[in-house]
């Protein structure tokens, strides 16, 4: 049987190895799940026993096909919760990703099937990251981030990078979710701030929220 803290560190492995890393150090799941790297050392080694991962040392970890059928799981039923919490019990998106957390560890197979039936089958979160069908694919839509978007753009917006409370709270309070259409008005080469139209009303937004942004094009 494979444990909570068991499924956090897989998860973590597969969300960093999506970054681009071929192997992931202890010291970046170290940071990712704030815990000290001797820990991370210990428990990459019992996953690889386990055989959800590979491990070695001063090298890294991967993930093993067994592994990332595993993480792949954990995301599917984060994500249908997510959906779940926002369609269903009201709550706003900035909300629901730690109650999702804590929910996404739940065993029952019949329960999430029965979930994923209820909520009609839906193809993406709250945050607009696709969630996995019941075989572990994952659909990927057409987006780019706002900043490599060129002035003139018409632009919807389909996701955030970054899904901190934070975050989800500012583009609230200027009035951007999904499904948002935006036209991009100037780019400043200074400090590669964007300034967007939406609705009628023109504003300037950072280059760092603009590297959180991800739109579609068109």
């Amino acid at each position: 049987m494979i444990t909570l803290t068991e499924e956090n560190y897989i998860k973590s492995i597969y969300h960093l190895g999506k970054q681009g890393v071929n192997n992931v150090s202890t010291n970046a799941i170290a940071k990712d799940i704030k815990t000290k790297a001797s820990s991370v050392t210990d428990m990459v080694k019992k996953l690889s026993e386990k055989g959800y991962a590979d491990y070695k040392k001063y090298q890294g970890a991967t993930l093993t096909e067994k592994g990332k059928r595993v993480a792949v799981s954990i995301i599917r039923k984060h994500r249908l919760w997510e959906v779940f919490l926002v369609e269903k019990l009201n709550f706003s998106w900035d909300e629901i990703h730690e109650v999702a957390e804590q929910l996404e560890h739940i065993k029952s197979e019949k329960l999430i099937k029965q979930l994923d039936a209820f909520l009609e089958y839906p193809t993406h979160d709250p945050h607009g990251d696709p969630i996995p069908d019941e075989t572990g694919k994952i659909k990927s839509i057409d987006k780019i981030l706002l900043s490599q978007a060129q002035i003139g753009d018409a632009c919807i917006c389909v996701g955030v990078q970054d899904s901190s409370s934070e975050f989800l709270k500012y583009l609230d309070k200027n009035n951007i979710a999904l499904g948002t259409e935006l036209i991009v008005v100037h780019k400043e080469p200074f400090d590669n701030s964007v300034t967007i139209l939406v609705s009628a009303k023109e504003f300037i937004i950072s280059n760092m929220i603009a590297n959180n942004l991800f739109v579609k094009v068109g």
